[in-house]
């Protein structure tokens, strides 16, 4: 009957929706990164730890107040016993473990066997209980029996939680966690060398009244200090012989520190790429707005320029490293991420709908732009993209991805040969228009509320006065272009002006459309 009920309860648990949906938010505010709540608990985890060792130094030579020291002594740790019995509670999970033994169970046609259920729950929770960090949170919580004076030195341990909420400190110890066999064997040289030169400087020394060193503990304590080069002169041998086991030491103390030194450099060598991608990402996540590029390559490569050049902020991807380079030397952000694969994005850790202005799929290649889209499209269906298509018997392949825009550029090609064939001024001027150097640019101006309140028809814009030249309307509302509209064409919020002209002249007419204010 009671087995019966404890397979029941798992299943319930195991199934049960607001069971599995707390756990997920104790599991991501304590655990995951990209939670936008974990930063304020880790903050507020931060100064209940500086709150009290502040408590405990001030203890020892003045009185403090009851209700601070009931505060830290009470509060703070029943605070961090909650956070120990959460931690303990998302580690792993009961009811997965019984409901897994229970149907390998039922399919081998044999009777459930708790016991070894229990037996892996108790195992898997020991494992974690047992691990460095919950060993400093369980000790963190012992000052909560402060009237064990000894225990409230426990305080201490608080300090080394700092390493849970620190990203600098995770990082720290995940660049040194690659070198564990180096610092292992380090530790073990170490250790020999220690015990070696204390048991010599003890047998040189021990016997000689004039000897500072007269215990085992202060040849110990000898051998550390001089092993590490600190040598602090409160204890010096007086024999030769000591003398002569000092030398060896400090030679072997200068190898100790030297490997040392060889380990970490390599350590932080290693992870350097990883380390400064981090913090690319951390970057891209505090973003407002920008566009993401999928691929550099010749025509991305330009867009990107383009895009820069007029404030954007631009961060590109793509699988090969070669192109990120490049992509990085022209000074952008770049990250060596494949475009087409869900990871990508969640390990960039955005978001599609506010941050993202649009999806560039810009690789020359029909099928890549493709698998990009589709993959975007799974993680938000609403985010603009706009795609470079490269066969035209593609095209709808990239309709059914979900492309908004597509790009092609034979067409454009095409049409500009075919008008423009026999005529080489022509071409000169198209030519200078592309040229980064030229002072004649492109451009397009956005039309606001105050330019519509203002300026309510082309006509009246006053482009001419400023040596700009307008090519045409864009109609947001209608989505079409009008190529040289007429004077009494209605301007409207959303609308899109392209202008042709000197940069500088540009620059002016913008600001004029913007800061002129209508008469009467």
């Amino acid at each position: 009957m009671l087995k019966r009920w404890i397979l029941d309860f798992a299943y319930f648990l195991d199934t049960s929706k607001s069971y599995q949906k707390r756990k997920r938010f104790f599991s991501n505010i304590l655990e995951n990164n990209k939670n936008k709540y974990k930063k304020y608990i880790d903050i507020f985890m931060v100064i209940l730890i500086f709150i009290s060792v502040a408590v405990l130094i001030r203890e020892v030579k003045h009185h403090v107040n009851d209700e601070l020291m009931f505060f830290s002594n009470y509060i703070i740790s029943f605070i961090f016993f909650i956070e120990y019995i959460l931690r303990l509670w998302i580690n792993s999970s009961v009811s997965k473990i019984i409901v897994a033994r229970a149907e390998h169970d039922t399919f081998l046609h044999r009777e459930v066997n708790l016991l070894k259920a229990f037996k892996q729950v108790l195992k898997v929770k020991f494992a974690y209980i047992l691990s460095p960090q919950a060993l400093i949170d369980l000790f963190a919580i012992l000052p909560f029996f402060h009237e064990l004076r000894l225990l409230r030195m426990f305080i201490l341990f608080r300090v080394f939680k700092l390493f849970r909420y620190a990203k600098s400190f995770q990082t720290l110890a995940s660049v040194l966690g690659t070198k564990k066999f180096e610092f292992l064997t380090l530790g073990i040289f170490a250790a020999i060398v220690i015990f070696i030169s204390s048991v010599l400087i003890y047998v040189m020394e021990g016997n000689n009244p004039a000897s500072p060193i007269n215990t085992l503990f202060e040849a110990v304590y000898w051998s550390i200090v001089t092993i590490s080069t600190v040598g602090y002169g409160d204890m010096v041998p007086v024999t030769h012989e000591g003398r002569f086991v000092a030398l060896l030491v400090i030679m072997a103390g200068i190898s100790v520190l030297a490997f040392t030194t060889s380990l970490f450099v390599s350590a932080f060598t290693e992870k350097l790429d990883e380390i400064r991608e981090i913090k690319i990402i951390e970057d891209v996540s505090k973003l407002k707005k920008f566009y993401l590029v999928c691929g550099y390559e010749s025509v991305s490569r330009e867009v990107a320029r383009k895009l820069s050049s007029s404030g954007n902020n631009v961060i590109i991807i793509d699988e090969n490293l070669q192109r990120i380079e490049r992509a990085k030397k022209d000074g952008f952000t770049a990250l060596n991420y494949n475009p087409g694969r869900v990871e990508s994005y969640e390990n960039l850790n955005i978001d599609m709908k506010k941050q993202v202005k649009a999806v560039l799929c810009l690789r020359e290649d029909d099928i890549e732009n493709v698998y990009a889209a589709l993959t975007i499209r799974s993680i938000n269906k609403d985010v603009f993209i706009l795609s470079l298509l490269i066969n035209d018997s593609n095209r709808q392949k990239l309709d059914f991805a979900g492309i908004n825009t597509v790009v092609y550029p034979q067409e454009l090609i095409g049409l500009i040969t075919k008008e423009l064939i026999g005529k080489p001024v022509a071409f000169e001027v198209i030519h200078e228009l592309r040229s980064e150097n030229a002072d004649v640019k492109i451009d397009e101006l956005g039309v606001t509320q105050r330019i519509v309140d203002n300026f309510p028809t082309v006509g009246e814009l006053g482009n001419k006065e400023f040596r700009v030249v307008l090519l045409g309307v864009y109609k947001h509302k209608r989505d079409r272009f009008y190529f040289n509209p007429i004077d009494d064409t209605l301007l409207e919020i959303g609308d899109y002006l392209l202008v042709v002209g000197y940069q500088i002249f540009i620059l002016e007419f913008e600001k004029y459309l913007h800061t002129k204010v209508k008469n009467g």
